[in-house]
């Protein structure tokens, strides 16, 4: 298969609409969208990502007026979250209508639904005419792709098209809020914060998942955001033996030496650059990778959640 590269949103479109599969930026990472209603393109995301078939996709929506083709029920905590952050980092999790096949939800009654803050993302969306579900446009278990680069890297001979945008402004998945029971729980943490979505419903919380249960969200179940090295976390001031083809990120200068170094200025950037870092390393074949640890608050608590499952064996 040969990628079609292109920085025009209709076009991008067309792959869609003739039930082919495209890459787009958003402002977390890049997706890669299919129809959510086309059963065969969206076992074809899989096919290319090397996705497990029960990690539940994320639905994509141009506009508000779209939430109804997707979910069978808007109840008044969900629409809440709608009327506060809609468009933004932020996928609420609903009772889906029978039309979205099950293939899109790992075979859930729910789906996960979010409208991007980033306008190409919403304009290409919109010149598709449906919702598109969309994971992140990489080979699973790897970093995120932060530009259409690192989507290329992976994915280049293996999807339809690559719709060329700017670079992430987050650089972290969005926010996941189950909003399906009396309670709204944060199944995956992101740049949209428990202190902010508090503001709103004051009783969200966050929910632990447990062994052998369904997820309904992506990045609960599997192994994610890993590069090649094997990633370590180290505390503020943390020293390491010194040691070859070693890397260092984090908010302050370490005392070991290493070969690839990213000191950031807070925690936005921190989470920005990690996954962009993680891919550097992974082109200069380091082998490990030093990570400062952060206080697990605000954007932090997504940072350190993407930290974790990266440094888990």
């Amino acid at each position: 298969m040969k990628t079609f590269y292109t920085n025009n949103p209709k076009e991008a479109a067309e792959f869609i609409k003739k039930g082919g599969i495209t890459a787009f930026p958003t402002e977390t990472v890049y997706g890669l969208g299919a129809n959510v209603f086309d059963e065969t393109a969206i076992a074809e995301i899989f096919v290319a990502k090397q996705r497990p078939s029960d990690n539940p996709l994320i639905a994509h929506i141009a506009n508000v007026n779209q939430i109804n083709l997707l979910a069978s029920e808007i109840n008044e905590t969900a629409q809440r979250f709608i009327d506060a952050f809609f468009p933004s980092p932020l996928t609420l999790v609903l009772p889906k209508r029978p039309e979205v096949p099950l293939i899109a939800t790992a075979n859930l009654y729910t789906i996960g639904v979010r409208m991007p803050k980033n306008e190409l993302a919403r304009k290409f969306i919109e010149c598709c005419g449906t919702p598109i579900v969309a994971p992140s446009a990489n080979l699973s278990g790897k970093p995120s792709p932060t530009t259409w680069q690192a989507v290329s890297e992976d994915l280049d001979g293996k999807i339809d098209c690559i719709l060329q945008g700017e670079a992430t402004e987050i650089g972290l998945e969005s926010t996941v809020v189950d909003c399906t029971s009396d309670i709204p729980y944060i199944l995956r943490t992101g740049s949209v914060t428990l202190e902010q979505l508090r503001e709103v419903v004051a009783d969200t919380q966050l929910y632990t998942l447990q062994k052998d249960e369904i997820a309904k969200s992506p990045g609960l179940k599997h192994r994610h955001y890993s590069p090649k090295a094997k990633v370590v976390l180290l505390t503020e001031n943390g020293e390491w033996k010194p040691e070859n083809n070693c890397a260092y990120i984090g908010l302050h200068l370490p005392r070991s030496k290493s070969e690839a170094l990213k000191i950031c200025r807070n925690i936005d950037e921190y989470a920005h650059e990690v996954f962009a870092f993680f891919r550097e390393c992974d082109h200069r074949n380091i082998t490990t990778i030093y990570c400062e640890t952060v206080a697990e608050q605000g954007l932090g608590l997504a940072l350190m959640d993407r930290l974790k499952r990266a440094a888990e064996d």
